[in-house]
């Protein structure tokens, strides 16, 4: 059997990718509403994340859904409804952010440093 040889590079590249998908300061907060309630509405989520502008919400939806993260269902009604909705990637997205709130819950954050 040969031996894998991994180099900094070809190590990380997963890594990278996932983190191109996650980039940003909202998205995580986005996906995290997303886990805790099926289905969710434009305006439920622009209420739950708190701080979020309408244009910056709907550029990181965009992305989301163009990452193939969240789907996107738009009914035909008048007023227009919206609904948005992990895909299977994004559910699997799940236990490997869990796991990073518990770490960050769990660590001992240094007291701000004084200027």
């Amino acid at each position: 059997m040969k031996k894998q040889i991994f180099t900094p590079t070809c190590s990380t590249v997963e890594l990278e990718e996932a983190l191109k998908v996650l980039e940003g300061r909202w998205k995580i907060l986005i996906l995290f509403h997303l886990f805790s309630a099926p289905v969710l509405r434009f305006s439920e989520l622009l209420r739950a994340v708190s701080g979020i502008s309408q244009k910056m919400l709907i550029q990181q939806l965009r992305d989301l859904e163009k990452d193939g993260v969240v789907h996107r269902k738009v009914y035909p009604e008048v007023p227009p409804k919206v609904e948005y909705m992990l895909t299977k990637d994004g559910t699997a997205l799940r236990p490997a952010l869990k796991a990073l709130k518990a770490w960050a819950g769990s660590r001992k954050m240094p007291a701000p440093v004084k200027k």
